[in-house]
């Protein structure tokens, strides 16, 4: 490969990666065609942006990168894929739903929420964050809920208003 042709290759890695909010850095070596088309095709439904590259290549791509991304340099051994997301939760997910029928991909590490997890046991942990708008989901869910209880009791409240007002009106 040419000087050229690795420089294009950085400055694109990096553009995505810049694009991105989320990455995670895994193996999907010794996967055999049929199982990287599935997994392809699956990020594509996830929308989940899928990338191979040298290892080499990433590293630079990544100290070049705007973000703070110095403790992924160090899963960047082996052949490794990088996955780019806008919800930091799907890829985790989509990786522990995908090894359910397959023993790859592995996680090596992941960028999310401007923190870093390394190692295929913070998949849990990845799954369980909450991405942006389940939180604001549930905020306004929290919020809902008493204005929906004080609705509830007037509501229950005026029937139990009726039969007193009806009551006192049958003594006179």
């Amino acid at each position: 490969m040419k000087r050229e042709q690795k420089i294009q290759i950085i400055d694109s890695l990096t553009e995505e990666i810049n694009a991105s909010n989320h990455l995670y850095l895994t193996d999907i070596s010794e996967m055999d065609a049929v199982q990287t088309s599935a997994l392809r095709r699956a990020c594509f439904e996830k929308d989940v942006k899928l990338v191979v590259a040298k290892n080499t290549l990433l590293r630079i791509a990544l100290e070049k990168a705007e973000g703070e991304y110095e403790g992924l340099t160090e899963s960047l051994k082996g052949a490794s894929s990088i996955m780019l997301s806008e919800t930091g939760n799907v890829p985790a997910k989509l990786i522990k739903e995908f090894r359910k029928g397959h023993d790859k991909p592995i996680l090596k590490a992941a960028y999310v929420e401007e923190s870093i997890y390394i190692g295929d046991n913070e998949l849990e942990a990845l799954c369980t964050i909450k991405s942006k708008e389940e939180l604001i989901g549930d905020v306004i869910a929290l919020l809902q809920s008493p204005i929906k209880t004080v609705i509830s009791s007037l509501e229950s409240g005026k029937n139990i208003l009726a039969g007193v007002v009806k009551t006192l009106s049958e003594k006179e």
